[in-house]
């Protein structure tokens, strides 16, 4: 499982925070700067409509009384007199270059083209006969023809008064939509114009011919401020006016504002604001990494006093200054920390005392029976009218009296020595067992038990055969003790597993009783024993270990037990006693510290 430090979690949390809020702000501020910078450039475009407007009436009225003096002059007066053609013709031109327009058409009464000077070629006299008729009957001021679009100025020419009505022709003075009156309005405007005649694109300021056909494909409808617009890799805001009156073909003025060119120094402004943000970020990170320690240090030194704790360390240093919750934690801890000792040393020294006392108790029951033996058998030996054979029987008592306490005296003993007690020598534990096997016989009790031995595979090597034949002594008189009267059978199997001896002994007799199976290789546990000291089974287990090997209890029911002995092959005899005495050079060490300490 990972650890995860409490100062790298105060760091993860400021880094998400500062993170999310400074994401949140740049996100917000972008988002309403967008916003601004739009109703900016609308009201921009507005206002630049609003000027255009005044703009345009102030022209046509000036235009509008231009056409008026001419339509008056006497020469142009008599030059329509004469109603011929090629002499309103010749003579209209020096009235053309008066007048200073791109269109300069004279009429008669009937709507006759008798004059027609225009500095754009392609503009037939057909077309203006048509685009005048439409201006008589509809007041039309816009003539288109041949891609240019001229904004006209319809006027009569009287004989005389104009209140008489002698009406002798018409002039229409036109100005041309070009490039020039475009870039005009454009600087007026503040921004990119388009003329449309209808849905064809007359002249506009856009760079390039190939953005006046992308903006004809989308096709714009006539709106206050129409939705962003795509030209290459630009984006425009529109909006449109239009400048012909209702029924009359379409004329439409179009400005554009760049919207990109408005929020360029949005990107500025963002990375402006997400470099003050990464650098917020750091420089909140380092504080908070150092700041955090301030926190965490007393709480790492708790931790510490922890693990000392769990490892036996009550003495583990702890620095428990200051008034914080965490100060009053570690007094808490230490405070604690005391409690268990104490309790701690008084458990050990209350177990002690239990182990002793049940130790003394067992001791001296066995001692006492045992003494209570010998001294009614040699009361006995005093009596003169004994035979020699009555005399040998209470000599044997008396022995057997005195090898129980010798035994239990070696078992005690056997608690008190280490492994460096082993004596290995070269030998098969098929004779150890032997030799376990023929002492339990020679207790008259068991003299007929019916034991079998089984081996396979070598049995031979390094090991303290004198104690392991105790081992196995315990292992089958336990075996005995629990047979039934005629049908007990005890088998011993030794077997070579290639790398360790496995040893086990079964029975068929009443099993391990359930209230000490969990107990059962403690000291002095014993259940439905006369003579028994509970030390049999624990020196033997100890024996076992002493040899690295392991006694286990494989299986016990109510038809019978069979304990285990794995014991493996050991190291030759050198190499043994080498390491051992290693072993107790480094407790020796240990020990010489620990005194100058």
């Amino acid at each position: 499982m990972v650890k995860v430090r409490l100062r790298t979690k105060f760091l993860l949390s400021m880094v998400l925070i500062s993170g999310g809020l400074t994401s949140l702000t740049l996100l917000f501020v972008r988002q309403n700067l967008r916003s601004q910078v739009r109703e900016q450039i609308v009201s921009q475009l507005r206002n630049s409509i609003s000027t255009f407007q005044s703009f345009q009436r102030e022209r046509e009225i000036t235009l509008s009384h231009s056409a008026d003096l001419l339509a008056d002059l006497p020469n142009l007066r008599a030059l329509m007199t004469t109603h011929d053609e090629a002499t309103i013709q010749d003579g209209s031109a020096p009235l053309w270059q008066l007048a200073g327009s791109d269109l300069f058409v004279l009429a008669d009464r009937s709507g006759r083209i008798v004059a027609l000077h225009t500095n754009t070629p392609g503009f037939t006299r057909d077309m203006a006969e048509s685009s005048f008729a439409r201006s008589l009957s509809g007041q039309e001021r816009w003539w288109f023809g041949s891609q240019h679009l001229y904004e006209v100025f319809l006027k009569p020419i009287y004989f005389g008064p104009a209140v008489e009505g002698r009406l002798l022709g018409f002039l229409v003075i036109g100005y041309e939509i070009d490039e020039r009156l475009a870039s005009e309005i454009s600087r007026i405007a503040s921004g990119k114009v388009v003329f449309y005649y209808g849905e064809t694109i007359v002249t506009s300021t856009l760079a390039s011919p190939s953005e006046e056909a992308e903006l004809a494909r989308q096709k714009l409808q006539a709106a206050d401020i129409s939705p962003r617009v795509e030209l290459g890799e630009e984006r425009f805001l529109t909006t449109t006016l239009e400048l012909a009156p209702k029924g009359s073909p379409s004329v439409r003025l179009v400005v554009l504002k760049s919207y990109d060119e408005a929020t360029a120094f949005l990107e500025k402004l963002n990375r402006l604001l997400l470099g003050l943000g990464v650098l917020a970020l750091v420089i909140g990170s380092a504080l908070v990494y150092f700041i955090s320690h301030t926190f965490t240090r007393p709480l790492s030194s708790l931790l510490a006093g922890v693990a000392a704790l769990e490892k036996g360390d009550f003495n583990y240093a702890l620095d428990a200054r200051g008034g914080d919750e965490v100060a009053e934690l570690t007094r808490a801890f230490d405070r604690m920390r005391e409690s268990l000792f104490r309790t701690q040393q008084n458990l050990i020294e209350s177990e002690r005392l239990a182990t002793i006392g049940r130790m003394a108790s067992s001791i001296s029951h066995d001692l006492r029976h045992s003494l209570a033996a010998i001294v009614a058998n040699a009361e006995f030996l005093c009596e003169a009218h004994l035979s020699s054979g009555q005399r040998d029987e209470l000599y044997h008592e008396i022995q057997l009296a005195v090898n129980r306490m010798t035994e239990l005296i070696d078992s005690l003993l056997e608690f008190s020595r280490t492994r460096a007690s082993l004596r290995p020598s070269y030998g098969s534990l098929r004779t150890a067992v032997d030799n376990a096997v023929h002492a339990v016989r020679a207790n008259p009790e068991f003299h007929n038990a019916h034991v079998n031995i089984r081996q396979s595979g070598n049995v031979e090597g390094w090991f303290d055969h004198r104690k392991l034949e105790r081992t196995f002594f315990n292992l089958v008189l336990n075996a005995c003790e629990s047979l039934p009267d005629r049908s007990g059978r005890v088998d011993i199997e030794l077997r070579d597993t290639g790398s360790a001896i496995e040893i086990r002994v079964s029975d068929n007799g009443r099993g391990i009783p359930a209230s000490i199976r969990n107990t059962l290789f403690e000291p002095f546990v014993s259940l439905g024993k006369e003579n028994g000291t509970g030390l049999g089974l624990t020196v033997a287990q100890k024996i076992v270990q002493d040899h690295g090997g392991e006694l286990a209890v494989e299986s016990t029911s109510r038809d019978g037990t069979v304990f285990r002995v794995t014991l493996p092959y050991p190291a030759p005899l050198g190499q043994v006693m080498a390491a051992e005495a290693e072993q107790a050079s480094s407790v020796r060490g240990a020990r010489a510290d620990a005194t100058q300490a």
